[in-house]
């Protein structure tokens, strides 16, 4: 699994002119599933997700996780994460997972990250959603299982 994650002051996803998903402070998660992934693949992501420190500690430095820092994470399903793009000018897909192991998948690993963690939103797979954020320093980072 890949997760792109973003840092942000606030971000929210909206299907069909509805938000479905909102945070304040804290991740922007756009998850990809590939075919090899699996529940030890959800497990570990989720773990980086909520461990990964990329918040600032008093002394400007990353040092905090979003635990620490109590922020809302935001998990939205993004399956061209899994798009091979070393040749040519278009994307392929073959690595992705078939869509019903990738909703399987990022199910789980919503189901996972409430039970751990209280301040979860997410977005809808299989959707067209637009996304709106923003991306505080900007901080980006690839997080893969």
């Amino acid at each position: 699994m890949k997760a792109l994650i973003q840092r942000v002051k606030r971000a929210s996803v909206e299907v069909e002119g509805e938000i479905v998903g909102s945070i304040d402070h804290g991740l922007l998660a756009l998850v990809g599933v590939e075919k090899h992934d699996d529940a030890a693949a959800v497990e570990k992501l989720l773990h980086k997700l909520l461990h990964y420190r990329v918040f600032s500690d008093t002394e400007g430095k990353m040092n905090h996780n979003l635990q620490q820092v109590s922020g809302g994470l935001l998990l939205v399903p993004q399956f061209t994460l899994a798009a091979d793009t070393r040749k040519g000018l278009r994307p392929s897909f073959s690595s992705a997972a078939p869509p019903a192991q990738g909703e399987a998948l990022f199910n789980l690993l919503v189901a996972q990250a409430r039970t751990a963690w209280p301040h979860v939103a997410t977005g809808e797979f299989g959707a067209d959603m637009q996304v709106a954020l923003i991306n505080d320093g900007p901080v980006t980072f690839l997080l893969e299982s």
